[in-house]
């Protein structure tokens, strides 16, 4: 009998479309200002996913709480295998509630933890299994936070059921993978501030599983991105076209260079000269795209080593928003140095019916030089 944990940080990316950069101590808030959730629904996609690639189930247990933290996201229709609670949720969760139950969840001994959450969440868990001597036991994470830069997340709910599903047939060996910790705090601050935590075990699927993300150097790249900036200055800033900017530190220089103030953490808006919003929220930018009569043009930059365009640290640029930009409208810009560690662009907005019409699309122009494009693939697990 295989024995899996199922273990949901129920409050993890709230924040995300709010632009409030992480949930450590903002689920309340995010919820009083409309957040719905997303670790939940997310949970129940992998696990109905999970049904449709994996028939042989007889011999699955599954461990779980009682409640937000686990049985409330198991779909009722579909067979995975036996359920047994060995917790209880509370109403309002925290870190404890979350040692408690990995405490548990080790008690029953598992095989293997699949858990919810982001970055914060494979902390608290990592330091449970440290304490408790059981380090080497894998985990796959369903990628849910706002932020998510460790390399035990699968790239989306789906590609976790996917890593499952090989890992239980015995196709996919156990690796170990670097846990980041962000300091959320000064992340609010637009301060990049982030250490390796640790180390933990999970699948080892380059496919499936998003890797580590990289901080690029980009030393002796200043005449390079000059050139994007003179580039973007003469062909993309017209009186009558919004520009929506990525967040990230290639942009924030780009803009910087051209006259705005840009946030290397936020989403910008710029209007010819004009700077028209700063570190926008999901309602703000449709707002911005509603009013807005003229041409639109997105410009989004990669995560260093996972290659992710859309659905990591830009939450805002909700399934909503993409819709109202319209895929053709979607710029990269990628510098020399990051193209060494990315080869693909990884787009994970959400939406299935949105992700489907970027699979179709294939490609998506970069811009990497002064009047210097190519094309990337997209990939869309």
């Amino acid at each position: 009998m295989v024995r899996l944990g199922l273990l949901v940080n129920p409050d993890a990316g709230l924040g995300g479309r709010l632009g409030l950069k992480g949930s450590d101590g903002q689920a309340e808030y995010a919820r009083s200002k409309g957040a719905n959730d997303r670790s939940g629904p997310r949970v129940k996609d992998t696990l109905e996913h999970f049904a449709n690639l994996h028939r042989e189930i007889s011999d699955i247990t599954w461990f779980t709480s009682e409640g937000r933290m686990g049985t409330d996201w198991v779909p009722k229709n579909i067979q995975i295998g036996d359920f047994i609670t060995i917790h209880q949720s509370s109403d309002i969760t925290t870190v404890s509630d979350t040692s408690e139950l990995v405490t548990s969840l080790i008690e029953s001994n598992i095989d293997l933890l699949v858990y919810a959450g982001g970055d914060g969440t494979t902390r608290d868990i990592i330091s449970v299994l440290e304490s408790l001597g059981k380090s080497e036991i894998p985990i796959i994470g369903i990628p849910c936070g706002v932020k998510m830069h460790s390399g035990c997340f699968a790239s989306s709910p789906k590609a976790g059921a996917e890593v499952l599903s090989a890992w239980l047939n015995g196709d996919l060996l156990v690796s170990s993978t670097e846990v980041l910790d962000l300091d959320e705090e000064k992340y609010r601050n637009g301060e990049w501030v982030v250490r390796l935590y640790a180390e933990a075990k999970t699948p080892a699927s380059p496919r499936w599983m998003q890797g580590a993300k990289m901080r690029v150097e980009a030393t002796g790249e200043e005449e390079i991105i000059e050139g994007l900036a003179d580039h973007i200055r003469e062909l993309l800033i017209t009186d009558n076209r919004l520009i929506i900017w990525g967040s990230g530190g290639t942009l924030r220089t780009i803009s910087n260079m051209i006259g705005f103030q840009g946030t290397v953490l936020g989403i910008d808006a710029s209007i010819g000269s004009q700077q028209v919003g700063t570190d926008l929220n999901e309602k703000q930018l449709l707002n911005l795209l509603f009013t807005h009569t003229g041409e639109v043009t997105l410009l989004l930059s990669p995560m260093g080593g996972q290659g992710f365009l859309i659905g990591r640290g830009n939450l805002q640029l909700s399934p909503d928003v993409l819709r109202e930009i319209d895929i053709v409208n979607i710029l990269g810009v990628v510098t020399p140095a990051k193209l060494l560690s990315v080869r693909r662009l990884r787009i994970e907005t959400g939406d299935v019916h949105l992700d489907q019409k970027f699979a179709e699309k294939k490609y998506l122009k970069v811009l990497q030089g002064y009047r210097t494009t190519r094309v990337l693939p997209i990939s869309v697990d």
